[in-house]
């Protein structure tokens, strides 16, 4: 069995970056003969925030370590990064930087993608270019990013799927890349 590991970065219970994740994951899960989607959920990981003296006081915090774990039982990663400020959600920064510590190798050479969206024009350029600069140096076999603006226009909520015929063009191009990656790693 396969499993598709996905998460939107986000802590909003209304994340259109969740929506864009778990449709992307579905997708994937299309074209992955018997695999599974999991969902992750960074509200279950809500731990201080890191710094080198708590590390040195109490050890990593078990949410980072079954971040690290989750990921590690995964087949395959699909991510879709909330832009606060233009950079990473406070929440996922700070999972990712305790997770970080355990190993620097967070995805841990899982195959990867990495989405954005947000309801302007840059669709969350910004923090999508953060995460893929340094995605090889963190482990992660990166397959395909794709950034979708406007994202009102161009995703159907209630039916959870892109409506833009050339952004579902481009998810199914990276979905097919991953899909290939999975199962040379099988």
């Amino acid at each position: 069995m396969t499993t598709i590991l996905t998460f939107g970065a986000s802590t909003s219970s209304a994340s259109i970056n969740h929506k864009l994740a778990v449709h992307a994951a579905n997708v994937a899960a299309a074209n992955i003969e018997g695999s599974t989607v999991e969902v992750l959920d960074l509200n279950d990981y809500e731990m201080p925030i890191f710094s080198q003296d708590r590390q040195d006081d109490g050890g990593i915090p078990e949410p980072a370590q079954r971040f690290y774990d989750t990921i590690g039982a995964a087949d395959a990663v699909i991510i879709s990064f909330a832009e606060h400020n233009g950079s990473y959600s406070a929440a996922f920064k700070n999972v990712y930087d305790w997770a970080s510590r355990i190993d620097m190798q967070v995805y841990q050479g899982k195959p990867v993608l990495m989405l954005a969206t947000a309801p302007g024009s840059r669709g969350g350029q910004g923090v999508l270019e953060a995460a893929i600069t340094p995605a090889g140096f963190f482990g992660a076999d990166l397959q395909g990013t794709l950034s979708v603006p406007s994202f009102h226009d161009n995703f159907d909520v209630e039916a959870g799927e892109l409506t833009n015929p050339d952004l579902a063009a481009a998810l199914a191009d990276i979905v097919a890349k991953l899909a290939r990656a999975v199962e040379a790693n099988q």
